[in-house]
């Protein structure tokens, strides 16, 4: 039988606080709704159904993939409405129905509940779970024998309902298209004006059909509400992330500071220090060591390579054995070759630097292709810029680059030229040859004597004025 998913993600999110609609606020660096499209996608489901509502041009632009089918709720009338209007879109056969804002759960979850739905041949099946910590989740009631017989939302729940029952709705089902025929018997709370799709529970069990709740890990079940509750949820997948990364042989200096991207990867007895941010598709691989107050994006770092502290790498490369920092800048497409040293703030900005490279201190490197064995003075500035277009500069291999020097693109340094401290370069610089682009020296003999000697005259005529006033 062919197998139908359905998430639900039109709600308003109110106690968000927010424009952005509830299930776009990211966890971890990424939407949380997407975590829950990750999980159900392992069960290759002949259709995927997303249920829009609150900002729906907006969720559609952020997670279409193009393998999901979107139906508006125009009206937010709870969730039995929302798989109601999902209905027409239904295979035959077993639909799995699940909220856009629970970005724990796991798919072994999802798949151990469709077995056990399978497994028992019931027409509905559902998660459940036991937390007394957790509070506005829906109620199951069962009878003497144990059988669901339905489910009461916590805020119509009486006192003691709430004693008796503490077996917790997770809101994740499982149901067979003769259930989805039972949604129009779903009918509309007189106090909320919702249409509960727990209602189908009791529909179901008062039809004499089979159906069942299944218990998992209250953490999978937790849904997001509130910006608390999305940073309670955003520690726990850290957690998860960074125990992952410590099992496969990388060492967190302390786990609780640092912050890994679950589209993140690191390799083998690499060292994370306090504070560090590794963020979006970022690859580092083994042997690394990444020091205090570093952040990585979407960037590929080889083995062996040294980020030193209070960097920011973002869209860049830095090959094997590289070292970055302490507080460097890596602008988008740059290239750090290997064993290339890139120190205290540097800037580089769409450039690749050659292999064994150095630029050791206060430099500016923008739209430059920069050779192998390079020495880059401390203050030089790649003038790429001139107000309305961008240049390269070029430096061959070889090339000293003296301190304080300024090439004004595009220009070619070619190779094993010396560039004189203090130079502008407005030229081209053959190979071998000393480039000097600076104002002649001129020295003023005893300029320091009689400049102290006005200066003293000045404050006698001063002190005299004062004493005739």
């Amino acid at each position: 039988m062919k197998l139908s998913v359905v998430i639900l993600a039109a709600g308003r999110g109110k106690r968000m606080k927010s424009r952005t609609p509830k299930i776009l606020h990211e966890a971890l660096g990424r939407p949380m709704v997407q975590y829950v499209i990750d999980a159900v996608k392992t069960l290759k489901p002949a259709k995927t159904i997303v249920v829009v509502g609150n900002g729906a041009e907006e969720v559609k632009g952020r997670i279409d993939d193009g393998h999901m089918t979107f139906v508006l709720q125009k009206e937010l009338l709870g969730t039995g409405d929302a798989l109601a209007i999902a209905r027409k879109e239904l295979l035959k056969g077993t639909v799995l129905v699940l909220n856009g804002d629970c970005p724990l759960i796991k798919a072994g979850t999802l798949k151990s509940l469709l077995a056990k739905h399978r497994r028992s041949k019931n027409v509905l099946s559902f998660l459940s779970f036991i937390d007394e910590s957790m509070s506005g989740y829906g109620r199951i009631i069962r009878d003497g024998m144990g059988k669901v017989t339905g489910i009461v939302e916590d805020k119509h729940a009486s006192p003691d309902e709430r004693k008796m029952f503490n077996e917790l709705n997770g809101g994740v089902y499982v149901m067979e298209s003769e259930t989805i025929g039972h949604l129009d018997k779903i009918k509309k709370n007189s106090l909320s004006g919702e249409y509960y799709l727990t209602d189908i529970i009791g529909i179901i069990s008062r039809a004499g059909k089979r159906l069942d709740a299944y218990q998992c890990p209250s953490e999978e079940i937790r849904g997001v509400n509130s910006r608390e509750e999305l940073y309670e949820i955003s520690t726990i997948l850290k957690r998860r992330v960074i125990s992952g990364w410590m099992k496969k042989g990388v060492t967190f200096i302390d786990p609780e500071t640092a912050q890994v991207h679950v589209s993140a990867s690191i390799g083998r007895d690499t060292i994370i220090y306090p504070n560090t941010y590794i963020e979006g598709r970022t690859s580092i691989g083994p042997n690394c060591t990444i020091y205090p107050g570093a952040r990585i994006y979407d960037s590929v770092l080889g083995k062996g390579v040294t980020i030193k502290d209070n960097t920011l790498i973002e869209k860049s490369r830095v090959r094997d054995g590289a070292s970055v920092g302490p507080c460097a800048h890596l602008r988008p497409d740059s290239i750090i070759g290997r064993n290339a040293k890139i120190g205290n703030f540097v800037e580089v900005k769409k450039s690749h630097i050659g292999a064994g490279t150095k630029a050791g201190h206060l430099t500016y490197l923008g739209d430059a292709e920069i050779g192998p064995g390079v020495n880059i003075g401390a203050g030089t500035i790649t003038c790429n810029y001139d107000g309305k277009n961008k240049f390269k500069t070029y430096i061959k291999s070889g090339v000293f680059i003296g301190s304080d020097s300024q090439l004004v693109a595009p220009v070619t340094i070619e190779k094993n030229a010396y560039v004189a401290a203090g130079s502008t370069i407005t030229r081209d610089v053959p190979s071998g040859a000393l480039a000097i682009g600076r104002g002649r020296q001129k020295n003023l003999e005893g300029w320091t004597k009689r400049e102290k000697g006005a200066n003293s005259k000045e404050s006698g005529i001063s002190n005299n004025k004062k004493k005739k006033s």
